[in-house]
């Protein structure tokens, strides 16, 4: 329920509390990470038990009545703040006036295979946390069953990636392994293929939608933006697969990458669907 009176100290107990979630210690901690805007917030009520405090401005709480009262349902506190506790509580340079305290979402790798995926996107010591919530955005765009973050990924409720997910952390199975190729058996006995998305690969990405490849279930292991994936990496993929580069560009970023592989095995699967 709305709190009887506006928080206007940024040292509130309430709001330091929060505050501190921009730190990866104590969201482990905490298990709580923070969503800023009203499309991540709006996306995280309709996930029941996600929402575990919300703060809004007055102005925010007068535009998105429906957020406020969807997070009220849920059971969240609902605090009214002023300008100076939203800007504490953020880290974006013009705020949008709601951030929600929510609780973290990610499940074991078992659980999301467990759901018999069809397409995974794997990250791979992928740093950038707006490369990766791109990412997020385009396993869930895609079709995807989930996403796995390994080994020293950047951490997936990282503010700056939960904004870039633009809603989509709420939407589908997100993992945190710790070593890929320990996730590789995982992965295979759940019956998807590994492929591994590496710029210097022999096969590219059109030759493999047209042998059919692409159309087996598949687990795509993106790496790190600045050196790719390691060799024993690859070496453990059952291909590696590169996006063919028509023009001039020396390359494509690990996020835009990801997307069109993604939706290239996407497609494969609408329209060679295998047993």
């Amino acid at each position: 329920m709305v709190t009887g009176h506006e928080l206007t100290s940024p040292r509130a107990p309430r709001v330091k509390a929060a505050q501190r979630l921009a730190k990866r210690a104590f969201r482990v901690r905490d298990r709580r990470f923070l969503a800023e805007g009203p499309q991540a917030v709006r996306e995280a009520t309709l996930r029941p038990g996600t929402v575990l405090e919300l703060f809004a401005t007055g102005d925010a709480a007068a535009r998105y009545p429906e957020i406020l009262a969807a997070a009220e349902t849920g059971g969240a506190a609902v605090h009214l703040v002023n300008g100076a506790v939203m800007a504490a509580l953020t880290q974006t340079v013009t705020p949008q006036g709601l951030v929600a305290v929510c609780a973290l979402l990610d499940v074991p790798l078992a659980e999301v295979l467990g759901t018999g995926p069809r397409l995974l996107a794997v990250l791979a010591h992928a740093r950038d946390p707006g490369n990766a919530g791109t990412v997020v955005r385009a396993a869930d765009a895609a079709g995807a069953g989930g996403v796995l973050l390994t080994g020293d990924s950047v951490d997936p409720y990282n503010g700056k990636c939960v904004r870039a997910s633009a809603g989509s952390l709420f939407h589908l199975p997100v993992s945190v392994g710790d070593r890929v190729e320990d996730d590789l058996p995982a992965l295979r006995a759940a019956g998807l293929q590994v492929l591994a998305a590496d710029g210097h690969a022999d096969l590219d990405l059109d030759q493999a939608a047209d042998t059919g490849l692409l159309a087996a279930p598949t687990a795509w292991v993106f790496g790190n933006e600045a050196w790719g994936l390691p060799e024993q990496t690859r070496a453990l993929a059952d291909a590696v697969v590169k996006v063919p580069i028509h023009g001039r560009a020396e390359s494509l970023n690990l996020a835009t990458a990801a997307a069109v592989c993604l939706y290239a095995s996407a497609r494969a699967h609408r329209t060679r669907p295998t047993g």
